[in-house]
């Protein structure tokens, strides 16, 4: 599998990411290692995480996901340095008390704290690319789809994010920066205040894209391709929506399955996933996607596979089945005419997962 750069950072990865945000949740940690073996096999070498995980987020799987991670890795001498391994610090802990006490900030020191205690629970010198997982600023996000500046609060400055970030640079903790969930003018301003005061430049976004959430092609990807950005497509699959599994049952039924993300999680369903707009947009997918003799799956991960906006497309799976087939679907083409069929329904149903 070849290997592409991220933005104008050292890091080559694969152009399939394997996402763990399952491990410690719906996957238990011998099954994680398997996972992780597989993936290696199967020539993958980028793996992401973040502090925050396990998903649904909850006190009692905070920084489940890094030490599975953690302890793969340190059962494996020799790995580590075939790898690219990103993690993320979670943004302003709203909701969520157990995050640095539940604060409506993310400071400096709370940057350099975070990546500390995530090189300890990786077990590992260097984390190869360190993210803010969301914005401290008010913006839209997750699913919400207005901006209001009326919300706007003092919070730490971009500046002084950057500046704890190239700390972390400089003492070789990190190697590379990224940003997830930001919008085009978080970028502008981190590459800008990046440049203009030589400090570290972000080298990736980590934003939802996938056929139900193409709202990052209306500005954003014009935005990161002129500043040398790279895109790490999160949710290709839609939390399931355009596996084609919830087709029949529907998410919230007798015949639901019961060990599938939004059929387990209530939490889940409440958000831009269980929304009556994605569930019938992705129905329109799938079928489309059987017309042409694909799998749902297939064909969702195809269209992020071959997009130019895409470096990587983050994948992921609580199985093994599901890791293989994933992987499988790589160098699936998408003729012309499956494409202007996609764009069409696109046209008429727009981005209801974003």
């Amino acid at each position: 599998m070849k290997t592409v750069q991220l933005g104008q950072s050292d890091l080559h990865v694969t152009p399939i990411c394997l996402g763990t945000m399952t491990f410690g949740e719906q996957v238990d940690e011998p099954t994680a290692h398997a996972i992780m073996d597989r993936a290696v096999e199967r020539g993958i070498n980028f793996l992401d995480t973040a502090e925050m995980y396990a998903v649904p987020p909850r006190a009692e799987t905070f920084n489940a996901t890094e030490k599975i991670m953690g302890n793969w890795l340190a059962a494996r001498p020799g790995l580590r340095q075939k790898l690219v391994i990103a993690t993320k610090v979670a943004g302003p802990a709203r909701g969520m008390p157990w995050i640095r006490g539940g604060t409506g900030d993310l400071t400096g020191a709370d940057i350099i704290a975070a990546c500390d205690g995530s090189l300890q629970r990786l077990k590992t010198d260097v984390i190869d690319l360190y993210q803010l997982h969301w914005p401290t600023r008010a913006v839209p996000m997750f699913g919400a789809m207005y901006y209001n500046p009326a919300h706007d609060k003092p919070v730490t400055s971009i500046h002084d994010q950057l500046a704890a970030l190239g700390q972390l640079v400089k003492a070789g903790k990190v190697r590379a920066v990224g940003l997830s969930n930001e919008t085009p003018y978080g970028v502008h301003e981190f590459v800008r205040l990046a440049e203009q005061h030589g400090l570290p430049r972000v080298a990736t976004v980590q934003n939802v894209y996938s056929l139900i959430s193409r709202a990052l092609e209306n500005g954003l990807d014009e935005t990161m391709h002129r500043l040398g950005v790279s895109l790490l497509a999160y949710s290709p699959l839609a939390f399931g929506l355009l596996t084609g599994k919830y087709d029949e049952s529907g998410i919230d039924g007798p015949a639901t399955p019961k060990d599938a993300r939004i059929g387990k999680y209530e939490s889940v369903r409440k958000q831009r996933w269980g929304r009556k707009e994605s569930v019938a947009a992705s129905l329109r997918y799938n079928a489309l996607a059987r017309d042409n003799g694909m799998t749902p799956t297939q064909m969702a991960l195809a269209f992020c596979y071959t997009k130019w906006q895409v470096a990587s497309t983050i994948i992921g799976v609580t199985t093994l089945a599901q890791l293989e087939d994933d992987i499988n679907a790589y160098g699936t083409t998408l003729t012309p005419e499956t494409l202007a069929a996609i764009d069409a329904i696109r046209a008429e149903m727009r981005d209801p997962a974003c």
